[in-house]
């Protein structure tokens, strides 16, 4: 029985947009009529079959004949000739010499009923290889299969939900948001679907109608931690930072664990004046945070805080700590440079500009500053 194995490069082949592929000739080749098994084998060695089929069309071509036929690149789903080659090589790299053969052919999936082997539930098999490809960070193709399987049950509310996520990543806000409303004439009571719309409505930037939303969501569980935190970032971003603090008060009051939430109460102590009282949350998220990327950001802040506050030495240490983490970030370092001016040490400062235009040599403000630096020496 011949096996068909498909990977990432085959979602169309498995969502069912297209139905045409082409492989190395095998020891025995495909015929019209031949049934296949097709199983997935991404990340794994186990291999699960997604479907079975039956071949409807075979042809035997050189790599040469293959490169030269101008129509196939768009029947397998490359953009061009050039691409369909180079993934060839790459993918066969000791059998692209102008003789070599391959089989392009075309199949047919067989219902479920139709199948010779052990059926499987094939909306299951989609689903938990779109989620593979999500967390994978490979949105478009997650996408397509998530709304492959959701062919098999229009009502999944599951699914309308997840590919409005992945159409969310893709920045398309807009298809994303006619998901989620999908899904909530399905669930009309689920917080989370108007947190998700309002969320699409913050990235495009209509805060009012993200505003809107949140309100129906919190009108649904006013406890919701998830809600309550991305109302506090529509208020940050609409400017309302009396609101925005109310809100992370409220999340910390339901659960203090999370460092995200210090964080932005940090941010919008700033913006109302109240620094002091910043550092604090500054340090309650560091001292919650498991994120390297995200430590590195809030001893960042925190500096800059300390940095406002005339507390040079303090901000130097903290300006540090985020250099160990991420040892070129360019504004780190400038805003470093400039504590040790503002404690008149230039030569320590001139070290932190010049490293900075050792990487980035046009960077402005480190030009600039390191001129001021030279002047007072």
């Amino acid at each position: 029985m011949p096996i068909l194995l498909l990977g990432n490069r085959d979602i169309d082949l498995i969502s069912g947009k297209r139905n045409v592929t082409i492989r190395r000739l095998w020891k025995q080749p495909l015929y019209r009529g031949d049934r296949l098994y097709c199983y997935w084998n991404i990340l794994s060695k186990e291999r699960e079959k997604l479907f079975e089929a039956e071949v409807t069309r075979v042809e035997i071509l050189t790599f040469n004949q293959i490169i030269e036929d101008a129509t196939l690149p768009t029947k397998l789903g490359y953009k061009n000739s050039k691409e369909m080659e180079k993934d060839l090589k790459k993918t066969y790299p000791n059998n692209t010499s102008g003789k070599d053969k391959f089989q392009v052919f075309e199949f047919r999936k067989l219902h479920v009923t139709q199948w010779e082997g052990s059926a499987i539930n094939q909306k299951n098999m989609i689903i938990k290889k779109a989620d593979v490809l999500f967390e994978m960070g490979k949105y478009k193709q997650s996408s397509i299969c998530y709304k492959a399987a959701l062919e098999y049950d229009h009502d999944d509310v599951k699914l309308l939900n997840r590919i409005g996520d992945t159409l969310s990543r893709l920045g398309q806000f807009g298809d994303a948001i006619n998901h989620y409303k999908k899904a909530i004439k399905l669930e009309p009571d689920n917080e989370y679907l108007y947190n998700n719309i309002a969320i699409a409505y913050l990235n495009k930037h209509d805060l009012e109608k993200a505003l809107k939303m949140s309100d129906k969501a919190l009108s649904i569980n006013m406890h919701n931690t998830t809600v309550l935190y991305w109302r506090g970032l529509i208020y940050e971003m609409l400017n309302d930072f009396e609101n925005a603090l109310n809100s992370f008060d409220m999340v910390i009051e339901i659960d203090d664990t999370d460092a995200d939430v210090w964080n932005e109460r940090a941010t919008v102590l700033n913006m109302l004046g109240k620094s002091e009282e910043a550092l604090y949350s500054y340090d309650k998220s560091l001292e919650l945070c498991l994120d390297n990327d995200k430590d590195s950001n809030t001893w960042a802040s925190k500096g800059n805080t300390l940095l406002g506050l005339q507390r040079y030495e303090e901000a130097i240490e903290c300006y540090n700590n985020a250099l160990k983490l991420n040892e070129n970030n360019p504004i780190v370092l400038n805003n470093k440079g400039v504590a040790y001016m503002e404690l008149d040490d230039f030569n320590n400062a001139i070290k932190c500009f010049r490293k900075v235009l050792v990487i980035y040599p046009d960077n402005p403000d480190a030009q600039v500053l390191q001129e001021v630096c030279l002047e007072n020496l």
